[in-house]
């Protein structure tokens, strides 16, 4: 058996924790599991050309399945925490940078880990 490179390692990694999101959603149908793969690809080769950049990865492929869900379905992962006004999607902080993170800029709150919504009761997209 071969060892599984820092690289794969980190995807791999960050794979996991936007589908365990996905799924406290209950938005991780096969076509947006797609979405996920086509993420950690091209970030593959992101990573490639840029080494240090792993511990970003996670953050990266939430933002770029968030951006892709929002394009073609709506807003996610909804706010679990606002319960009045309009229904708005939580944001990865930081943008580019280790331990990412589910916040609600509306309350001013961190709302969970990347890969721990479930724990934070959130809600499907809308």
């Amino acid at each position: 058996m071969h060892p599984i490179s820092p690289l794969e390692q980190a995807l791999h990694a960050a794979r996991a924790l936007v589908l365990a999101d996905l799924v406290a959603g209950r938005v991780a149908e096969a076509d947006v599991v797609s979405l996920v793969e086509d993420s950690v690809e091209e970030r593959r080769w992101w990573v490639e050309q840029w080494p240090d950049g792993a511990a970003f990865v996670a953050g990266l492929v939430a933002q770029d399945v968030q951006d892709a869900l929002l394009d073609r379905y709506g807003r996610w992962p909804l706010c679990p925490v606002c319960a009045t006004g309009d229904p708005h999607a939580l944001d990865v902080e930081p943008e580019l940078g280790p331990d990412p993170h589910w916040v609600c800029h509306q309350a001013g709150v961190r709302v969970a880990a990347l890969g721990s919504l479930g724990a934070a009761g959130t809600a499907p997209a809308s």
